[in-house]
């Protein structure tokens, strides 16, 4: 982790930890590797913390200490039932909040919802869950959007 490349004038991929585990075949079970990605670019930082469970915030935390502040971050908020088999690797709306947190972000986009059926939950409600982790931690509801695929956001500035 760590290693970057810069893919344009002022912006910079950097790859960083993230938690899940892989398979792929019958005899394959962790051997890929998962990453987080900060992007540098003259506007802000972006944190696209990908397909993640919690872990207790320590990747979230990592990057606000190495980087700063983030101008948006991307965010897992759905596939996290059962809780018992699910929480190494998918976190759910009430640990993305604490990450949106953890990670000092200004605004965070939602994602890897309502695409399949991956798990128990059913796919609309990481929204619902958002919506209530949002207002139980005093945040506002338009600095964290939930997307379904094809929808944008438009980050303000902050």
């Amino acid at each position: 982790m760590g290693d970057h490349v810069d893919v344009a004038d002022g912006v910079r991929v950097t790859a960083e930890p993230s938690h899940h585990w892989s398979a792929r075949g019958m005899n394959d079970r962790c051997m890929a590797l998962w990453a987080a990605f900060v992007i540098e670019t003259p506007v802000g930082r972006i944190y696209h913390i990908g397909d993640t469970g919690f872990h207790d915030g320590i990747n979230y935390r990592a990057a606000a200490e190495k980087y700063g502040d983030f101008r948006l971050a991307i965010l897992p908020i759905g596939a996290y039932e059962p809780r018992w088999f699910m929480r190494g690797q998918h976190q759910n709306p009430e640990e993305a909040v604490e990450g949106f947190q953890l990670c000092k972000a200004a605004f965070a986009v939602g994602h890897h919802f309502a695409t399949f059926q991956l798990t128990d939950e059913p796919m609309m409600q990481p929204v619902e869950h958002l919506t209530d982790a949002l207002s139980k931690a005093g945040i506002a509801q338009e600095r964290f959007k939930p997307l379904r695929a094809g929808e944008v956001f438009d980050v303000p500035v902050a």
